[in-house]
């Protein structure tokens, strides 16, 4: 098997290398997974320190006020990210499709993972509606904490509101194809953005070489300076994580932990099996060793939860198919770029998990039609959620209004989201690479 700094373009031999090989190089050799994992403990412990509701060696407000400035780091590091998540999506999968050169691979591969996107997505969902259905998280909470959070306008200004307009079925299939990409991308709106590519980057297959040179340089260019920016953040990565959750710990305490605790054990259960499932399709389907599967991924998982956005964490995991789970680079750059903008099988069961229990806290029963209606809406709305910290919630405040629960109701919840959507970006990343692995065995070699 040819390694993957060879499969790079005659015409430009290194410029792959240096947005996929040299960049992340620089970064994972640092032990970034280490300093990450220190920062994670060392900002829950001082979190606890200043809290409130822990030794509190400061005053109420001056704690919240150094929760800030600590919290500074991680603005700026996620600022950073999102500022070039859609170049670098947007590039890397138009560079997947035309660095490959064939339109037969191309739609090998886009009938197995579309259909296997899906399936897993609905899987995802499904185990976490059966869960909390099982734990009931949302009839073990104090109806004196929801009435105080309901009247104390915590979620005012805090809870998005509704995203997805009023669109029959048609209406909706139709609005994919994006007509205007600008506003598309102002909007965030990934699905019409990685439609886009996959048809630019299909275009660029069938025009000639010399005509298609200038706009693949431009997109190579674009990939080369995401990266940059990328592990200029990924350099103050430890000190967002130590920023950021010592904010949330100082914030919360042990009090508001506890209070959704059984919500948040049955979001982190349902994940669990989800990474299950993933262990046994890789065992099944690959013949490989789950502890060596995730051996070889452990860093990109503590990536994906430090940065809890998987397009961040895109060309680590590149880097990790090709190097360390030796998948073919055509492979793992079509599959794992467009799986981080369609793939979201964490974010899908969180948003499952979280509206089921907030329609069981306000007494809402779910018939099994709407509960089957339920799981098709979070499939659909989870294909295309932008991978960005956060966005969840977004997309959960629209599934909430179509069942009826009053929006506000996140509220109780928004305060451990940030914890739990490090969690699902984990698993959501872990799901590209094992949507990678597999393909790689499914795929033929004569089509890649």
């Amino acid at each position: 098997m040819t390694p993957a700094k060879e499969q790079t373009s005659p015409d430009h031999p290194s410029n792959r290398e240096v947005s996929l090989s040299d960049s992340t190089q620089e970064i994972m050799s640092q032990n970034l997974w280490l300093k990450i994992l220190i920062g994670m403990i060392v900002g829950i412990a001082a979190g606890m320190v200043l809290s409130p509701e822990g030794l509190a060696v400061l005053e109420t407000e001056t704690a919240y006020a150094a929760g800030e400035w600590l919290a500074l780091p991680g603005v700026i590091f996620l600022g950073l990210i999102q500022m070039v998540i859609v170049p670098l999506i947007v590039c890397s999968i138009i560079l997947g499709i035309a660095e490959g050169g064939d339109l037969g691979f191309v739609k090998s591969i886009s009938l197995r993972i579309v259909p296997y996107f899906i399936f897993t997505t609905a899987i995802s969902i499904t185990i976490g509606i059966a869960l909390v259905n099982i734990v009931q998280p949302g009839l073990l909470v104090d109806q004196t904490l929801i009435e105080s959070v309901m009247s104390s306008g915590a979620a005012a200004g805090r809870v998005p509101g509704q995203t997805f307009e009023d669109l029959t079925i048609p209406e909706r299939i139709a609005n994919i194809i994006p007509t205007n990409p600008a506003k598309a991308s102002v909007d965030r709106n990934m699905l019409q953005l990685v439609v886009a590519s996959i048809l630019i980057g299909i275009a660029l297959i069938t025009i000639p070489k010399a005509t298609g040179k200038v706009f693949k340089d431009l997109c190579i260019a674009g990939q080369v300076l995401s990266m940059k920016v990328i592990a200029w953040a990924m350099a103050i990565a430890p000190y967002a994580v130590f920023g950021l959750l010592c904010n949330i710990t100082i914030r919360l305490g042990f009090s508001a932990i506890t209070s959704v605790g059984a919500y948040m054990l049955t979001v982190l259960g349902g994940l669990f099996c989800v990474l299950i499932l993933y262990l046994i399709l890789i065992a099944v389907f690959t013949k490989t060793s789950p502890l060596s599967y995730l051996n070889a991924i452990r860093e990109v998982q503590l990536l994906a939860f430090s940065t809890s956005s998987s397009a961040a964490t895109m060309p680590f995991s590149i880097q990790a198919a090709e190097e360390k789970l030796k998948t073919r680079p055509k492979i793992s750059r079509f599959i794992i770029p467009l799986g981080a903008t369609i793939n979201m099988d964490g974010t899908a069961l969180y948003q499952g998990v979280a509206a089921v229990f907030l329609c069981q806290v306000f007494g809402i029963d779910l018939t099994l039609t709407e509960t089957v209606l339920l799981i098709v809406t979070t499939v659909g709305a989870s294909i295309g959620t932008p991978a960005t910290p956060g966005v969840g919630l977004v997309v959960l405040a629209t599934i909430l209004t179509g069942i009826g629960v009053p929006a506000e109701g996140i509220a109780l919840i928004i305060g451990v989201d940030r914890i739990l959507d490090m969690c699902r970006t984990t698993v959501n990343v872990t799901g590209d690479l094992t949507a990678t692995k597999i393909m790689d065995k499914w795929v033929p070699d004569t089509q890649a």
